[in-house]
């Protein structure tokens, strides 16, 4: 019989998977904060509730609590102190795997139609999901809605879908029966249980906090597997305010609300304990290459699924619209300040210069069109705060002020500090475009996270093709976009994107930018190349983290 949470959300499922089939628009979850959508009470109501948390201690009544972690602070110079509970992590583990047996026992059928109530309470958080990420993350308030809230809805409820689509592929039961000739036919009852590998950590970045997470965290959640949620040390509010709504909704349905918790260590000895532990079968990672690697090295009893940096990339060979691409860049090269892992760095330039609607450009004058574009698209202040948000790492302003010295390339657009007046110790800068030549690699060919990007000069297009198919290789991206008026160049950068493994964008103009992906139709993501060893979301990222056990028996 199946479970009355499912058949509550079969619609909601039934679309998902019609949609990840088609790759056609349609977004689960509504994105713009509007009254229409969430009710006229909502916005008061999700702001009264993330305040509600300030200068308080996040109660989640978990095992093995040992302290309390009050380390968080804003980019936007906001007093969180917000107190969440330390656990140790190894109790957290037992009490996963002692949930695990229940939550297997509720089959594909309970467990997702808990997990498409549980989406469907978090979008009802969507406003106070978006102040927590908001004034953790640094995003501008549009995007910490829709990137924190809708946005990271679908992507999870996405991968719902997909361990749905496998899961469902395995009956529960079949009659085997072999003809034997004169003889009676063999035959055999056999039962299929899905079950799954173990207990799932999954380790929030501090600039994405649900949309990197809610992927790996459902994927897991829905194949049997139990869940920590280790935010980032600096972004926990977005992380603890889902776990809290998760286990609420375990309880609810008579349930161990410890088959997922909170995980923030003690420590570091502590956390790496954690990542090892032979019970540990599955862990998500959105961040640097370097605890990535660590994480792939030395965390062999599990399946790790990483996305590590990258250097993306765009060709612009030609143009049939000068100013649609130039307003285009501005926006991608603006957005959240670049604190993003589709944003393109490395601008790859033929020598020569471009042929536009507007005439030939040369090199040097388009570097000077393309940061007219960025000042004039951030000269009002209300767009550029909406925009550019905070910066919210330490290392991500020293590296902007690196660039903006000069030790980085030439400089054609120099970062600026901006005020905000509703937060007066905002961290807030405008974007640094640089100029190099494609043989000095030390300055664009690592990914320089933030507001920086270079304009990089190659001796022609075929050369800035080979340039980005190696930079791509070599260092990994998630995006790469081409410019021409070309149909020739266009197919050689779609070759390009093939042997790179890199999902490719064509002379992008309007509405449509780099880094943006949607859910249901984008893969986020190859696996192919080094920035990510998974995509968002494909049978791959969902199939392995559970397993069939078969039993046979004579009727």
């Amino acid at each position: 019989m199946s479970h009355p949470l499912l058949e509550r959300h079969r619609p909601l499922l039934d679309q998902a998977l019609a949609t990840i089939a088609t790759r056609g628009y349609w977004s689960a979850f509504a994105e713009s904060p509007s009254p229409k959508a969430y009710g006229e009470e909502a916005p008061e109501a999700g702001r009264a509730a993330f305040e509600a948390h300030l200068g308080k201690a996040f109660e989640l009544d978990q095992p093995g609590q040992c302290g309390w972690h009050t380390d968080e602070t804003s980019p936007y110079g906001v007093a969180l102190d917000v107190r969440y509970p330390v656990c140790d992590p190894q109790a957290l583990v037992a009490a996963a795997q002692a949930a695990m047996p229940a939550w297997q026992a509720l089959g594909a059928e309970g467990r997702v139609g808990i997990c498409l109530e549980v989406l469907q309470r978090l979008n009802r958080q969507s406003f106070e999901i978006a102040h927590a990420v908001m004034m953790t993350s640094g995003q501008g308030w549009m995007m910490a809605f829709q990137a924190g809230g809708p946005h990271a809805q679908d992507r999870g409820l996405e991968a719902v879908a997909y361990a749905w689509r496998e899961m469902s592929f395995i009956p529960a039961q079949a009659t085997w029966e072999k003809p034997q000739g004169k003889h009676p036919a063999l035959v055999m009852q056999k039962h299929y249980e899905i079950v799954g590998r173990g207990v799932g950590v999954v380790i929030g970045c501090a600039t994405f906090p649900t949309w990197n997470t809610y992927p790996g965290l459902f994927a897991a959640l829905a194949t049997g597997n139990p869940v920590l949620l280790k935010p980032h040390s600096n972004v926990v509010l977005p992380a603890a305010i889902t776990v809290r709504t998760i286990r609420a909704v375990l309880a609810e349905n008579g349930l161990d609300p410890n088959l997922v918790a909170l995980c923030l260590p003690p420590d570091r000895k502590a956390a790496q304990a954690l990542y090892t532990h032979p019970e540990v079968r599955s862990i998500d990672y959105t961040g640097s290459n370097t605890f990535g690697q660590w994480l792939i090295d030395h965390c062999r009893q599990a399946q790790v699924y990483a996305e590590l940096a990258g250097v993306n990339s765009i060709v612009i060979d030609s143009t049939d619209d000068y100013q649609g691409m130039l307003r285009n860049l501005a926006f991608t090269l603006s957005l959240y300040s670049g604190q993003m892992c589709t944003t393109s760095q490395a601008l790859v330039v033929p020598a020569g210069g471009i042929e536009t609607d507007e005439g030939h450009k040369s090199f040097e004058q388009l570097g000077e069109d393309l940061a007219g574009a960025i000042d004039k698209f951030l000269s009002k202040p209300e767009v550029a705060q909406a925009v550019l948000g905070a910066i919210q790492s330490d290392d991500t302003l020293a590296r902007i002020d690196a660039a903006g010295s000069g030790a980085m390339g030439r400089v054609v657009l120099a970062p600026r500090s901006l005020e905000y007046a509703e937060f007066p110790r905002a961290r807030v800068r405008t974007p640094a475009l640089l100029a190099c030549e494609a043989d000095e690699a030390g300055h664009y060919a690592q990914e320089q996270f933030g507001p920086i990007s270079f304009l990089v000069r190659a001796r022609d297009t075929d050369a800035a093709l080979a340039l980005v198919e190696d930079l791509t290789r070599r260092h990994g991206a998630l995006t790469l976009a081409v410019y021409s008026s070309r149909e020739a160049v266009i197919e050689a950068a779609t070759r390009v994107s093939w042997r790179a493994a890199v999902a490719l964008s064509i002379n992008l103009t309007g509405g449509v930018f780099v880094n943006q992906s949607a859910a249901f139709s984008d893969f986020h993501g190859t696996g192919g190349n080094p920035a990510a060893n998974a995509s968002y979301a494909d049978s791959a990222f969902v199939a392995n983290r559970f397993r069939v056990v078969q039993r046979r028996r004579h009727p």
